[in-house]
């Protein structure tokens, strides 16, 4: 019997597993799969913090408000980013030269002085920019662009290096990662939980469910009802190009991200839906490429120039609310949630080192609220 069990291999299940061993915890992680297959290994490697322009004009005033806890807990996940990148020897490739959405008429500016408003009473530093103030922060933009905003905390990291090398470390600490185990039924016991596998059965006295995409199937298998969505959508990226782009840009005018790696190649991406094929696999869907590429060349006009390498699709996974889920399952004591949605990446380490501590029944290094993220 293991202390802990944790179902998913994506970048919060392998974050959760390292913190725990660290902790000298006898840890378990289960992955139905191969690590980072899902979410945390086909994201563009943002690392978010500012109020996401999209939902915030979408949704209004109600939802922005129920929103707000959340900017301090994409702070800290941020902050925890640069010291595990800082303790890897910057094998993470983080980055944090700010994220800057720019703006092409008066009113997606008056949207972006109301979020920077909140933003800024949040602690995020937020500064609204003038033309001039974008063509001196920001020279690649367009100059059709009339201004934006800029969050100084903003980053980026690599999904392809990151759940590996915590992955690693965490087995390193005396974690036990077991590939290709579907969880296929849990129940609970006198002493915490079994768990019934496609690769035998397994027990522990605590349960951290961090399988992603995942989380409302395993959460009910114990009756509790978790609202998880999921969504493909799609990236491209370029071939590597001379120094460029030193920001997490989008745009306000329509679904943008755009970064350059430390190889020089060029992220593209922002949301764009990708198509379901007759198996339920997402695929790159050519309307939404067109559309991408077009946005992504009229905000940085010098990407008309660049060749795409590659594009590919996957699946993000979301709540309405945007809420992290992190916490006890109500009526499964000793089964906790740890969850993002939409931003997991960002999100991940930070979730993995809260509830890491939550199973311990310790209180987590966090100086936040953690009732509203409750499940």
């Amino acid at each position: 019997m293991s202390d802990v069990i944790v179902i998913g291999g994506g970048i919060a299940g392998c974050s959760t597993a390292l913190f725990l061993a660290a902790d000298g915890v006898d840890v378990t992680l289960l992955e139905r799969g191969d690590l980072n297959e899902q979410a945390s290994g086909v994201n563009a490697g943002s690392l978010h913090v500012q109020i996401q322009h999209e939902p915030f004009v979408r949704y209004g005033d109600p939802w922005v408000r129920q929103y707000l806890p959340a900017l301090a807990f994409y702070r800290y996940a941020v902050d925890l980013w640069e010291e595990l990148d800082e303790q890897f020897e910057h094998r993470l490739e983080f980055s944090r030269n700010g994220g800057v959405i720019v703006a092409a008429t008066d009113a997606q500016m008056r949207d972006l002085e109301a979020k920077a408003r909140l933003e800024r009473d949040a602690g995020l530093g937020t500064e609204l920019l003038d033309s001039a103030a974008l063509g001196r922060i920001a020279p690649y933009v367009s100059g059709d662009m009339i201004g934006g905003a800029y969050c100084p905390i903003e980053g980026k990291a690599s999904p392809l290096k990151s759940t590996s090398t915590l992955a690693t470390a965490a087995e390193s600490a005396g974690a036990r990662i077991v590939r290709q185990c579907e969880v296929e039924q849990i129940a609970r016991t006198a002493d915490g939980y079994a768990l019934s596998t496609s690769r035998g059965n397994y027990e522990a006295r605590r349960v951290i469910n961090a399988a992603g995409i995942d989380v409302g199937r395993i959460a009910a298998m114990l009756g509790a009802e978790l609202d998880i969505q999921a969504f493909p959508i799609q990236l491209s990226v370029t071939e590597a190009m001379p120094p460029l782009i030193t920001h997490l840009l989008y745009s306000a005018a329509n679904l943008l991200t755009l970064k350059q790696s430390h190889a020089g190649t060029v992220l593209v991406g922002g949301g764009w839906p990708a198509r379901l094929d007759e198996t339920g696999r997402p695929r790159v869907c050519l309307d939404s490429l067109a559309g991408n590429l077009e946005i992504a060349a009229e905000v940085v006009p010098a990407l008309r120039n660049s060749r795409l390498l590659r594009s590919w699709a996957g699946v993000v996974n979301g709540t309405d609310s945007w809420l992290p889920i992190l916490g006890e399952l109500p009526g499964s004591p000793g089964f906790f949630v740890c969850y993002v949605p939409w931003m997991g990446f960002t999100g991940g380490p930070a979730s993995g080192r809260i509830v890491a501590s939550l199973a311990q029944g310790l209180s987590p290094p966090v100086d936040f609220d953690l009732e509203p993220f409750a499940p």
